[in-house]
């Protein structure tokens, strides 16, 4: 059986060196804002490329914390809409729900699957506040376009990154754009909005033992109203300025990120790797590929080879991790079932679209073609850092020889 994604051998693949980080948090006794949070949160930051990363408790929570501290700075209220991609996954808009804001649903792009950035200005009303953009599957949804709709409507941008720790993209130098310079620099994603949600769930890139997630920000203010909520609303112990919530990254799951993060990049490139023998080889009639619309992400440079000054003379390639291959089939059960009896394990991200879900009843009436067809026809096909080159042939063979 090929997994879908084997965390057991992932896991092992960072011994002993997770263990010894378990056991020093344990040995030392402190589990809560303590030394290790403290220190994830300082390299996370670095790593994005922001002034601030918060743990807290899951991905979820760091969207619904963003838009919380938002409101409580008086840039939001109830009402008040966020434009979002009616195909996401849930949870990012019971995050806009769940604060009383409206979301708006946008359909994407078919080729890429992310926010299609031409509907957003037809969207936009007197009451819209923010876009939210998700770099689904891992594919990082920016432009300079989105950017300057966002400046003319003074719009928030919150990206949710939780399937994309990574992942860059090449944009203008924004230390120099006032001055007419046309220098481009790499960006990761979680550092291009104004906030960011990371996920750090375990069968995502970067990935803890257990639940665990962050926001990453520039904006000092906002930094600190996010850190205060998350504590139950204080900074000080026993003095409660907000109305707050229990949402802390504890001091294991910081421990065992401090040990994962120095080697996401390399583990994203592998998967690059792996993607690109999928674009390369699968050959079957009935399957739409990824589109890719980056030419050159199949380099294999790493971040590291980025010089210390963040010029990146060339690299255009870096957009997308690849936390999800997702092909599509107009025959997809049928071909997932001809997978699974040969041993291929895959998954549906995601079978039902958000309006069509019963907790959001009073939408289930509204149509979202493109939408409605991803959902219909997605198909999941394993890919990880540990999957062999023999895994990835078989792959290969069994969907191309579906019939």
């Amino acid at each position: 059986m090929i997994k879908f994604l084997d965390i057991q051998k992932i896991t092992d693949s960072f011994e002993p060196g997770l263990s010894q980080a378990i056991q020093r948090v344990v040995r030392r006794g402190w589990f809560l804002l303590g030394e290790e949070v403290a220190a994830f949160e300082k390299e996370y930051a670095k790593f994005i490329g922001t002034n601030h990363c918060i743990g807290v408790a899951n991905g979820f929570d760091a969207l619904r914390l963003i838009i919380r501290a938002y409101i409580e700075l008086g840039e939001m209220q109830e009402g008040d809409e966020v434009i979002v991609a009616a195909n996401t996954y849930i949870a990012t808009i019971l995050a806009i729900s769940e604060n009383r804001l409206k979301p708006v649903l946008v359909e994407p792009d078919i080729n890429t699957y992310n926010l299609d950035l031409s509907l957003v200005e037809r969207n936009i009303t007197p009451r819209t506040r923010a876009i939210m953009v998700v770099h689904l599957y891992g594919q990082a949804c920016w432009s300079a376009q989105l950017e300057e709709i966002a400046a003319r409507y003074k719009l928030k941008i919150i990206e949710d990154n939780a399937q994309a720790a990574g992942a860059m993209i090449l944009l203008q130098d924004r230390k120099y754009k006032k001055k007419g310079k046309n220098n481009l620099v790499m960006y990761r994603t979680g550092s291009l909005g104004s906030a960011a949600a990371h996920s750090f769930y375990p069968g995502k890139n970067l990935a803890a033992l257990g639940d665990g997630g962050a926001v990453t920000t520039d904006d000092d203010e906002l930094a600190a109203i996010i850190k205060e909520i998350a504590n139950y609303g204080s900074s000080t112990k026993y003095f409660n300025d907000y109305k707050g919530l229990n949402s802390r990254l504890d001091e294991i799951q910081a421990a065992v990120l401090l040990i994962k993060l120095p080697r996401l990049d390399a583990d994203n490139r592998r998967r690059r790797e792996i993607a690109h023998y999928y674009l390369e080889n699968i050959r079957h009639p009935e399957i739409i590929l990824p589109d890719i619309n980056n030419p050159e992400l199949f380099n294999h440079r790493t971040s590291q080879e980025i010089n210390s000054s963040g010029y990146v003379p060339c690299i255009r390639y870096l957009n997308h991790v690849w936390h999800l291959f997702v092909i599509r089939s107009p025959r997809r059960d049928k071909l997932q079932n001809y997978l699974a009896e040969r041993g291929v394990q895959t998954l549906i991200h995601y079978p039902i679209p958000p309006h069509q879900q019963k907790a959001y009843k009073e939408w289930n009436a509204m149509s979202f073609r493109i939408t409605e067809k991803i959902h219909t026809e997605v198909l999941s096909l394993p890919i990880s850092q540990v999957m062999t080159d023999e895994n990835i042939c078989e792959v290969v063979k069994r969907v191309n020889d579906f019939e």
